[in-house]
């Protein structure tokens, strides 16, 4: 094979590369959400008020694409390049498969996991008349239930609508900006989600008083296909450059509450040389003076 590679001309197109080549720490992943050819009004509703919760991160296209990701992915991996996204979510509806959305993510400009859910219950934003969190809050994400640890088709959803719904990563967040939630849980073969805004009420101490109000979009999904990389590809994409990896310190060992050991290397002393303190009780005897002699002991001279 032979790559043709051309040096931009102009600094525009340099930045352009720039942004778009490797780095140690990556941008924040963004999410196309791409509508089929036969899209009927629930699912677009449904790509509307996720593109809400998504934005700025997210790029909805208004023209309906046919296409089958199961079958050709071809034109999902051609629109990730193009707009730069390594997430997505497309919506299709047919008498087979009613309310259909497939939510998946990409390596390498490639399909590395997609599952398919649909949708059997859904709430808009529009619905709910409640106040709303504004564009780009943090959410946290809650996960309840045994199949998201079970299972590995859920252990592999519960991965992707983490990658899909994260945003940002900051290094602090102040209490009043923990103000949305949204709540996962999968039961009886269905995965229930849930958005709520959190209010902090007076409680008489510094800590507030908790309360969950919803807000809205609410799906209730039920799991169909599933596109899952396999073990060796996963395990590739989770690789780090080894610049990001800490540094192991030497002699340096930690125990089950935290506590920080340290092992220091001196040469060896000798400790019959060590200077002690002086006194009397440890001046020495005359019987040990004549056994460190050798058992001689100066002649004392005769007086004159």
């Amino acid at each position: 094979l032979i790559y043709c590679y051309r040096k931009p001309k102009t600094k525009r197109a340099k930045r352009f590369l720039e942004k778009r080549e490797p780095k140690l720490n990556e941008n924040t992943k963004n999410a196309m959400l791409i509508r089929g050819g036969n899209a009927n009004l629930t699912v677009t509703a449904v790509l509307k008020d996720i593109y809400a919760v998504k934005k700025p991160f997210a790029v909805l296209y208004k023209k309906k694409n046919i296409t089958r990701p199961f079958e050709d992915q071809t034109s999902l991996e051609f629109f990730s390049k193009k707009s730069d996204c390594s997430l997505f979510l497309f919506g299709s509806h047919n008498k087979k498969r009613p309310n259909n959305l497939i939510i998946g993510r990409m390596f390498d400009y490639h399909v590395l996991d997609m599952i398919e859910l649909g949708v059997e219950k859904f709430v808009s934003l529009k619905d709910v008349k409640n106040s709303k969190c504004p564009e780009g809050t943090k959410p946290m994400l809650i996960f309840a239930g045994d199949m998201f640890d079970v299972n590995e088709e859920y252990r592999r959803l519960k991965s992707l609508l983490i990658d899909f719904f994260r945003g940002p990563t900051v290094p602090s967040i102040r209490l009043a900006g923990l103000e949305y939630v949204l709540h996962f849980t999968a039961v009886d073969g269905k995965i229930y989600m849930r958005s709520y805004k959190v209010l902090l009420k007076k409680s008489g101490c510094k800590i507030p008083r908790i309360e969950l109000e919803e807000m809205g979009p609410s799906l209730d999904l039920v799991m169909r296909r599933t596109h899952l990389a396999s073990d060796d590809l996963y395990k590739l994409s989770l690789k780090q450059p080894k610049a990001l990896k800490p540094k192991k310190k030497k002699n340096i060992s930690h125990d089950v509450f935290g506590t920080t050991y340290g092992r220091i290397h001196m040469q060896k002393q000798d400790l019959s040389k060590l200077q002690t303190r002086k006194m009397k009780g440890l001046k020495k005897r005359p019987a040990e003076k004549f056994a460190e002699d050798g058992g001689t002991t100066p002649k004392k001279s005769k007086s004159a």
